[in-house]
């Protein structure tokens, strides 16, 4: 006898597993339900998101961006 945990979403109707199961299709089982609570993922602000990226650059690069530019494309030419 095969042992699972698995999580499922209930829609009203039917548990839906999130994952396949390794189960033959009509097979009997016996089922234990204990809700959980739902994972929320905060979505970030897009400041956030450059502020994690942890970027080495000058902290004058917004003003000076294109000095940098045309500085970087210089390098490249050589």
């Amino acid at each position: 006898m095969v042992t699972q945990t698995f999580e499922a979403v209930y829609d009203g109707k039917v548990l839906r597993p999130k994952k396949r199961l390794i189960l033959e299709t009509n097979t009997s089982v016996q089922v234990t339900i204990r809700a959980v609570e739902a994972k929320s993922k905060k979505k970030k602000s897009a400041l956030e998101v450059i502020e994690s990226l942890k970027v080495d650059a000058p902290s004058d690069w917004s003003e000076k961006i294109e000095e940098y530019l045309q500085a970087e494309k210089r390098a490249h030419e050589r």
